[in-house]
């Protein structure tokens, strides 16, 4: 155990050096009095909608916390399993939220400071928004890993549980932070997206007014929702990704301690996310060395990123070399092949969703025919992006299991995968930064455009926001690439939590068989009935959640596009700039449209693998099916997974590519031959704002708005979410 020590010195180290950059950020320049007055207005508006969102889910995740801890405590028979399990749900749900507001809390903070700093360098402007969103990115990791080995520790040691049953009763903590983020997620992307359609559509569209133009009654609605979704929905997201995956891997590390007697192989994950801290620190710190006035923006993160894969890749030599005896460099290999994919994620989404590429170039092409061709060819973007996902996340998969097996240890190829799954989320808090980048640089230029600063501050803060799309997808694109490795990670934990309730039970398969132990097979027959129409309600799940999450901003836009077009009817003075419009009343409307759309789908998600584990257990009870309640969890868990992967990759990829596909024309970059060729100064002529091209390029970006900002990161979270519920309720699926 010579490295555990590392954990709460690095999670302490990240609460630390959050704490300095807030400091730093908070400090700086806050511009002009209009660009106050626009800052607070976001920020009450942004304040406003978070204490409703998670009042609303305060009081749900009290129900199903209580919910939670009954029914493990009566189906476990054991009163005491039930109260932690709840308990541990509480914790997590709590932490989750904490992270998410705030996250939110310093990006609007920090919005007004990068638009004060646009207006004297790129360089601080960069520095400022990325030190923002650093400060969002390291409280939630740092918070993920306190809270995972705070409660690890509690159970473990003050609770006196046996190690190797401690990181199955801390699978609530995973089951709590799911929750939250998951309605996070969806009440702030409906919301962000409710009101980038209504602000694009009448403003842009039918109005003929620029971006951010602050006539338009949706625009601070539209930049309150870059806040409530980009930050504190993608917080909770990725608070829960790393708190999910640490214990589902501590739970796949059981099997090798129980054979080995060795508590790091459990104790290995939060190891690894530590020195993942430390990597990140020093990223981060050296982004103002990198950056200079006349480079691309993207230029210096990149720089970074590629700093902390190299020191990630030395800290992943030392703590296996440290904690994993003879089988090593096995293991070393694995997180390498971890560490590899996400560095693979990274520069495929920026290939498909970069103005640079030719993906985002055809859709560019395809927009000068109308929005019926942008759309067709936006669309078979995304479907190609699925391609390149599959063969990355199954090539690293196929590779960690076989470098993990070749140690020979039992479970070792399972575990490989593991360590593939921490290795790639070493540089999360990084790639959290770069996506809460985003929003504050979206959020600074449009303070720049309502408070009519300078154009140069303009230019800046647009190549900003241009870079800010990019570091968005990218993050998505990685939190998808992650939840795919994890997928495994989490439906092995599940059979071992299966199995470790079968051990306990004696209770035989359908077969005869007798589960021994935990390396044992506990096969999952697709041929069966049961598991077969599992599996195709899991699919159809992650389909109709979709659905049902894009109705909601459908509903949402509508009555934000009505609110918008009866104050411009109304009230004349709007359009003439002298009089203002009514902001607070959009914000209003767009709150309560978010809040109840959120609740549907919510409850879809977490009932669905309950009721399936609960019908199949009864129905395998009555003799009308061999297939039990595990084994047709399973089937949904694995089908629904896989489906959740790819539909997913296709929203997030083609919503960034629209939404480039359309900077990339604002931007002036598409020329076309000129009507009047015969004056050399006329060869080429710029298709910009207002061309048609353009209306058709917003047309497409709005298609794709709720796309990449509601319907994928709900589903980033929706398929770490039935793995944790299930984890959590086992003992219900057993007969």
């Amino acid at each position: 155990m010579e490295l555990i020590w590392i954990v709460p010195v690095a999670g302490i180290a990240g609460v630390l050096f959050a704490v300095w950059l807030a400091w730093d950020v908070l400090r700086r320049d806050t511009g002009t009095d209009l660009m106050r007055d626009v800052a607070s207005m976001i920020f009450e508006g942004a304040n406003a909608f978070m204490r409703r969102q998670y009042t609303t889910i305060a009081m749900l995740a009290v129900v199903v916390a209580v919910a939670v801890g009954a029914l493990v405590g009566y189906f476990d028979e054991d009163l005491e399993t039930g109260v932690l399990a709840g308990f541990a749900f509480i914790v997590g749900a709590s932490c989750s939220a904490l992270s998410g507001f705030i996250g939110m809390y310093i990006a609007v903070r920090s919005n007004v400071r990068t638009a004060s700093a646009a207006t004297r360098s790129l360089r601080e402007a960069i520095m400022v928004s990325l030190r923002g969103g650093a400060v969002s990115g390291f409280l939630i990791v740092a918070l993920s890993l306190l809270g995972v080995a705070g409660i690890f520790g509690v159970y473990s040691r003050l609770l006196d549980n046996p190690i190797d049953k401690t990181p199955f009763l801390i699978v609530g903590f995973g089951f709590g932070a799911s929750f939250v983020a998951l309605f996070a997620q969806l009440g702030g992307g409906i919301y962000t997206k409710a009101a980038d359609m209504g602000a694009d559509l009448v403003g842009k569209i039918e109005a003929g007014i620029p971006e951010d133009d602050p006539r338009n009654a949706a625009v601070v609605a539209d930049l309150v929702g870059d806040n409530v979704g980009d930050c504190a929905g993608r917080g909770a997201d990725l608070f829960e990704s790393t708190a999910a995956e640490n214990i589902g891997a501590m739970i796949l590390g059981v099997a090798i301690f129980v054979a080995t007697g060795n508590e790091e192989w459990i104790m290995f994950p939060l190891v690894v996310r530590a020195f993942g801290l430390i990597a990140t620190i020093v990223g981060v710190s050296a982004v103002p060395f990198f950056t200079r006035e006349d480079q691309n923006p993207m230029t210096p993160l990149n720089y970074a990123y590629w700093v902390i894969v190299g020191l990630s890749t030395g800290f992943m030599a030392l703590v296996t070399y440290v904690m994993m005896d003879d089988e090593w460099g096995w293991f070393f290999a694995a997180g390498v092949v971890g560490i590899l994919t996400s560095v693979a994620f990274v520069y495929i989404t920026q290939y498909y969703t970069s103005g640079s590429w030719r993906p985002v170039k055809e859709i560019v092409e395809a927009s000068r025919t109308g929005p019926a061709t942008n759309i067709v060819m936006g669309t078979a973007v995304g479907l190609e992006t699925t391609a390149v996902t599959a063969l990355v996340i199954g090539s690293a998969l196929v590779a960690s299991f076989v470098l993990g097996d070749q140690s020979g240890l039992p479970n070792g190829g399972v575990y490989g995968t593991a360590v593939a799954t921490m290795g790639m989320l070493m540089s999360a808090a990084y790639v959290l930064a770069m996506d809460t980048f985003g929003p504050i640089t979206d959020n600074a230029n449009g303070i720049i455009e309502m408070s009519g600063a300078p154009g140069n501050a303009r230019q800046i803060t647009e190549s900003l926001d241009a870079v800010g799309n990019t570091t968005k997808a990218l993050t998505k694109g990685f939190a998808m690439g992650s939840a795919g490795l994890a997928a495994f990670l989490l439906f092995s934990a599940f059979l071992d939590k299966v199995k470790e309730k079968l051990i306990e039970t004696g209770q035989p398969l359908p077969d005869g068989t007798v589960i021994r132990s935990l390396t044992d097979p506990l096969p999952v027959d697709l041929s069966g009935v049961g598991v077969f129409v599992a599996a195709l309600l899991g699919v159809m799940l992650v389909f109709l959640f979709s659905s049902l999450a894009i109705r909601s901003v459908a509903h949402a836009a509508a009555a934000i596009i009505e609110e918008v077009r009866r104050q411009f009817r109304e009230n004349p003075g709007i359009m003439a700039g002298t009089e203002r419009p009514d902001y607070g009343r959009a914000v209003d409307i767009t709150t309560r449209a978010a809040l109840r759309g959120m609740v549907g789908p919510g409850i879809l998600a977490v009932g669905m693998p309950v009721a399936v584990g609960l019908v199949f257990r009864g129905v395998h009870e009555a003799g009308w099916l061999v297939d039990t309640g595990p084994q047709t969890v399973a089937g949904m868990l694995m089908v629904a997974t896989i489906g959740g992967i790819i539909l997913a990759t296709f929203f997030n990829n083609v919503g960034g590519a629209w939404d480039n596909a359309k900077k990339y024309i604002e931007a002036g970059l598409l020329k076309v031959p000129a009507s009047n060729p015969g004056n050399p100064a006329l060869e080429m002529e710029v298709l910009g704002k207002g061309s048609d091209a353009h209306k058709a390029a917003v047309v497409g970006d709005t298609v794709g708005d709720p796309f990449k900002d509601t319907a994928g990161p709900s589903l980033h979270v929706l398929v770490k979410l039935l793995s944790t519920v299930t984890l959590v309720l086992a003992p219900l699926f057993i007969s």
